[in-house]
C-alpha cells in the first residue's frame, strides 16, 4: 500500500515538473515573440531631423526591428566606434571620419556608400541686422558660431576660407565654436551670434527662426559635401541583430529611404552623375589647354 501510494506521489510530481517546464518555455516563448531586436545606427548632428522620419517608416513596416540613434558630430562617433562603443550603422557627414574607420577594419568596406550631399551656407538670426552679404566680407561680423575643426561642417567652413584667402582673418575673429553643427545652428538661431556656418537642411529645419545669406561659392569648396554610410563590424551581434541591420541598410539606400532625406533638403547621390560631373571637368579643362595652344 505505501509503494502505490509513494508512486502516486512520484507520478504526481513528474506531471507537475513537466507541466511546470511547459508553461516556462510557454512564457519564454511569449516573451521572445514580442521581443524587439535593436540595430545601434550612429547618425551626424546634422541628420537628426531627417532620420526620425526614416525610423518611423523603417519600424512601421518592420514592427519587430526598434533602431536607436544616437547622434553627434561626425568626429566624436568616431572615436567613440574607435573606442568599442556597440554600433551596428555609421552614417557619416563627411568621407574623412569614415576612411578613418575602413583604414582600421572597424567598418565593412563593400557596404560603404555615398547617398546623399548637401550644402555649406552662411546663416544669421530671421531678420538679423549684419553687414556680412557673404562669405567674402564675413570678417565684418561681429563674432561668428563655428563647428569645431573635427567637426565636418566646421571642416567645410575652413576650407572655404582658406580658398578664399581670409582663414588668418576668420581666426582673429570671435569664435563661437560649437562640439557640432546642431550647437552653431542654436547659438545663430537664438541670436547668441551675429552670423553662423552650417549645412542647408539644418537651416531649413529652422526656416522661422535664421535667414540664409548664402551658399559656399562652388570655387571656395571644392569638398563635395557627401554623407557616406556603412555597417560597423559589430563582433558581438548575433544573426537576428545582423539581419536587422542589413535590413535597416537596405531601407537607408534605398530610394523610399534617399526619398524621406531628400524631403529635408537633401540630394540624393549618384555615382553616375558624379562620373559624368569629373568627366565634364576633364573635357572642360582639355578644351581650355587646346585654347590656350592654338592662341
Amino acid at each position: 500500500m505505501k509503494k502505490r501510494v509513494l508512486a502516486v506521489l512520484m507520478g504526481a510530481a513528474v506531471l507537475s515538473g513537466a507541466l511546470s517546464v511547459g508553461v516556462f518555455a510557454e512564457n519564454n516563448a511569449d516573451k521572445n515573440e514580442g521581443k524587439k531586436t535593436e540595430v545601434y545606427t550612429f547618425i551626424a548632428a546634422s541628420l537628426s531631423n531627417s532620420m526620425k522620419d526614416v525610423k518611423e517608416a523603417f519600424e512601421k513596416e518592420n514592427p519587430n526591428i526598434t533602431i536607436i540613434y544616437n547622434a553627434d558630430s561626425s568626429g566624436t562617433l568616431q572615436k567613440q566606434i574607435e573606442e568599442g562603443a556597440k554600433c551596428d550603422i555609421f552614417f557619416s557627414a563627411a568621407n574623412k571620419q569614415m576612411k578613418a574607420l575602413l583604414e582600421k577594419n572597424l567598418v565593412q568596406k563593400d557596404s560603404v556608400k555615398d547617398i546623399v550631399e548637401n550644402k555649406v551656407v552662411l546663416i544669421k538670426p530671421k531678420n538679423g541686422k549684419t553687414k556680412v552679404t557673404s562669405f567674402d566680407n564675413i570678417t565684418e561680423a561681429k563674432n561668428i558660431a563655428l563647428a569645431g575643426e573635427s567637426v565636418p561642417a566646421g571642416q567645410y567652413a575652413r576650407e572655404v576660407f582658406k580658398n578664399l584667402g581670409i582663414m588668418d582673418k576668420v581666426n582673429k575673429m570671435e569664435i563661437n565654436e560649437g562640439k557640432n553643427v546642431t550647437e552653431v545652428l542654436a547659438n545663430v538661431s537664438e541670436g547668441s551670434n551675429e552670423v553662423g556656418v552650417v549645412y542647408a537642411t539644418d537651416a531649413a529645419s529652422v526656416k522661422d527662426k535664421v535667414d540664409i545669406i548664402c551658399e559656399a561659392p562652388k570655387d571656395a569648396l571644392k569638398t563635395p559635401v557627401l554623407y557616406p554610410v556603412g555597417i560597423v563590424e559589430n563582433k558581438e551581434a548575433d544573426d537576428a541583430e545582423k539581419e536587422a541591420t542589413k535590413k535597416f541598410m537596405d531601407f537607408l539606400t534605398s530610394k523610399e529611404g534617399i526619398a524621406i532625406l531628400e524631403k529635408h533638403g537633401f540630394t540624393g547621390y549618384k555615382e553616375e552623375k558624379a562620373k559624368d560631373d569629373q568627366k565634364d571637368k576633364k573635357d572642360d579643362k582639355k578644351e581650355e589647354k587646346t585654347d590656350k595652344e592654338n592662341k
